[in-house]
């Protein structure tokens, strides 16, 4: 939720954002970090003046779950710092029913802090004076030299886990000492009516007065009727819904855009804007095969991407791309930051140089974390819905580490958290004899996650495509061309609402000469294909896998009613698409035609570590898919 008053010390108001914070112990860190980077980017704030974060810990989390680590590295990167966090630990010296003793290898919980040399105040909490004083240092601290700060509240729970729990059960002796503990409440009123400062009554009087404030607003909510949900955001987007919070309509434009202007893109993309710039002969090569391929009215995918970032921010949409590599690109396409040769960190970005009035372009190499960095990009997608925030894994099955992100912020964000985020994760995906740590982005996952009916025939409407989007947690895209994976970016942007996008993208394919898209494919009145219709013989390639094509897979399933129906995928039957694709072709033929499965057996692991045992597996299941009559009779 978000809430304005006034700051009585400036008679400014101020707006007080909290972020919705699931029961994952400190996951919430980095996405607070990165809302807050975004807010000050586009206030321009640099040096973190008009706004900053205050961060709430618990202690035996702040120890021991290393996002908070991760995130504490990332506070002084130039495309992650927020110029300094106050930290308040709420040191309650056990976790759970666990002692320190057994949870940590450290003195105190809030060691981890050391490792960015941040200041750590320790300081009783029965004082409340001494708390004041140690946050007003804090906060001092941080304002001066924009740096973290750590206030470490020693204190206790009285009651136990979530005041519930019985904690004699497992510390007896502590909790024989805490019952014998004036609560500080009392204690600090008895100290100010020994020194006169206050009269019983007025402190008696001080606590009635809280009490029928608590009242009143708990009698208020019971005639509350309607729930109003903007209040309960942490960022309103004003102006991007309708007054109800609905989006203003319910149509996508085409996302294809004018000739002139995907040349003049290609023609940057291939080109070092800064003179005297000296780069790499093996870039030089690239650049002038970037230059061809603009000749010749081609792109292949890094060319495409650069189409689509430029041609948003050219609309005045801001792009940040976030991750391991991602400047140069883990398998060398991108090449979106140039370095010179012969002077140290002068570096150049020629998509910052495309247009006169365009949006910033922000491309930048992470540490090496996925956790902390997805979190902080969802968190800098929260802020507003006019920018494509991107967050690309190493390889697509490097998100293992930051599942906790996507399962508690992305693929639940507007069910859980009514929230609507745009964020777009890039995994590099594909079977290639890469080994099981290399291959698989794990597809099977996020489908799994999807929320559309497998067993629902859907009505056609004449918004189907439109609604069907608007009505699911997420967009699942695997894109065989670079105009789909133009389009498909675009589209993001252009959509009347906003969703998180999981897009599955290539390695080897990355420099195939036959996955290239023409202009032709990406001109205005194009748009994005759900699902590509073959010209040639009846062959399909789905694209946008989630929300399922219902539709479209029907039409095309009709022309050829006297053909073999076969899903054919490179992954593990257990694995893939297979499983979420088999019930929905079911549907939508209502049972009439079988599909057949062709492709590898179930597995454990998603890949071969040996290259002949996966180029072997290749050509079994590929000669399975264009030889059927080899497997009439099996049912799949």
């Amino acid at each position: 939720m978000y809430h304005e008053r006034i700051n009585r010390a400036t008679n400014r108001n101020i707006t007080l954002s909290l972020v919705a914070n699931p029961s994952h112990l400190e996951a919430v860190n980095p996405v607070v970090q990165g809302k807050t980077k975004a807010e000050q980017f586009y206030r321009g704030d640099s040096e973190g003046k008009k706004i900053m974060s205050i961060l709430v810990h618990g202690d035996a989390a702040f120890a021991g779950q290393g996002v908070v680590y991760e995130t504490f590295h990332l506070s002084d990167l130039p495309s992650y710092t927020t110029n300094g966090t106050v930290h308040i630990v709420v040191n309650n010296q056990i976790g759970f029913t666990t002692d320190p003793r057994m949870a940590r290898s450290s003195p105190y919980p809030t060691d981890v802090a050391r490792v960015v040399n941040a200041p750590i105040f320790h300081v009783n909490s029965d004082d409340p004076e001494a708390v004041i004083y140690v946050c007003s240092v804090a906060a001092e601290w941080r304002n001066t030299f924009n740096k973290d700060v750590v206030v470490d509240l020693v204190c206790y729970r009285r009651r136990g886990h979530n005041e519930m729990d019985e904690p004699m059960f497992t510390q007896p002796l502590m909790y024989k000492q805490i019952h014998r503990q004036v609560p500080v409440l009392k204690k600090y009123a008895d100290k100010l009516i020994a020194q006169g400062i206050v009269t019983l009554q007025e402190f008696e009087e001080e606590i009635a007065k809280y009490d029928r404030i608590c009242e009143e607003a708990y009698g208020r909510s019971k005639d509350k009727k309607i729930l109003d949900i903007k209040h309960w955001l942490d960022s309103p987007w004003p102006g991007f819904f309708n007054m109800d919070g609905e989006p203003k309509s319910m149509t996508c434009p085409a996302t294809g855009i004018p000739e002139d202007m995907l040349t003049h893109i290609g023609t940057v993309a291939s080109s070092v804007p800064l003179e005297g710039f000296r780069i790499h002969p093996g870039l030089s090569r690239i650049l002038r095969g970037r230059a061809d391929m603009t000749k010749k009215q081609m792109v292949d995918w890094a060319l495409a991407e650069y189409m689509a970032f430029g041609s948003l921010l050219k609309e005045g949409i801001h792009v940040r791309l976030s991750g391991q590599d991602v400047e140069r690109g883990t398998f060398s396409h991108r090449h979106h930051v140039l370095h010179d040769q012969d002077v140290d960190r002068r570096t150049c970005v020629p998509m910052n140089h495309l247009w006169p009035d365009q949006a910033p372009y922000t491309v930048c190499n992470s540490s090496l974390s996925e956790y902390g960095v997805l979190g902080f990009e969802l968190g800098y997608a929260m802020a507003s819905p006019n920018a494509l925030v991107l967050w690309e894994a190493q390889f697509g099955d490097f998100h293992n580490t930051a599942q906790c992100i996507i399962d508690q912020f992305i693929s639940t964000g507007q069910a859980k958290w009514v929230r609507h985020n745009g964020i777009v994760l890039l995994l590099p995906h594909g079977m290639e004899g890469m080994g099981p740590e290399h291959s698989s982005a794990r597809p099977e996952r996020f489908l799994q996650m999807s929320n559309d009916d497998s067993d629902a025939y859907p009505a056609f409407t004449e918004d189907f495509e439109v609604s069907q989007l608007y009505d699911c947690n997420w967009i699942v895209v695997n894109c065989s061309t670079p105009a789909s994976y133009f389009h498909v970016l675009r589209r993001q942007i252009l959509l009347p609402f906003r969703k998180p996008l999981i897009i599955f993208t290539p390695k080897s394919l990355l420099r195939h000469p036959d996955a290239k898209s023409s202009f032709d494919q990406m001109v205005s009145g194009t748009s994005f294909q759900r699902v590509i219709p073959e010209d040639g013989p009846a062959v399909r390639a789905p694209e946008q896998i989630s929300p399922f094509p219902f539709d479209l897979i029907k039409q095309e399933a009709e022309k050829y009613q006297g053909a073999e129906l076969v899903w054919c995928q490179e992954e593990h039957k257990n694995m893939g698409y297979y499983d979420y694709i088999s019930p929905r072709f079911m549907t939508i033929l209502s049972r009439a035609r079988p599909i057949w499965y062709v492709g590898r057996d179930p597995a454990a692991a998603p890949a071969t570590g040996n290259r002949n045992t996966h180029l072997v597996s290749l050509k079994k299941f590929l000669d399975t898919a264009f030889n059927l009559q080899a497997f009439e009779g099996q049912t799949f």
